[in-house]
């Protein structure tokens, strides 16, 4: 049996965990599963949880990414977490504005930025 490439790389910065895209376009319904089941195992259970998600090696999302983004948010909102999204391309951002889900998470320039902010 072979093991499932993973789609995110986890690295701890004090007590946030910070999460970084080995993919550059989010867009396969196949891949945004695994991904989401990867956040999901990044969260499980850790009340309080601090996440971070990194989009700078990331160049392409879907809406279903959006969708899977959405649900994560409201996973971490469940174990009083807070999450934060840094380093997104300028047109990603767009889509961000254009859903209107710029409102919805906390964006911050760069990965240093939203540390800081936590």
């Amino acid at each position: 049996m072979t093991e499932k490439q993973s789609h995110i790389s986890v690295e701890e910065s004090g007590d946030v965990r910070v999460v970084h895209f080995a993919v550059r376009k989010i867009l396969e319904e196949l891949a945004i599963a695994d991904i989401g089941e990867e956040l999901t195992q990044v969260i499980a259970d850790k009340k309080g949880v601090k996440l971070l998600l990194s989009f700078q090696d990331v160049e392409h999302l879907s809406s279903a990414a959006l969708s899977m983004l959405i649900s994560l948010n409201r996973q971490v909102d469940e174990l009083d977490g807070d999450l934060r999204m840094a380093d997104i391309a300028p047109p990603i951002y767009e889509v961000f504005k254009i859903t209107r889900l710029n409102k919805l998470f906390k964006i911050h320039g760069t990965t240093q930025e939203a540390l800081a902010e936590f």
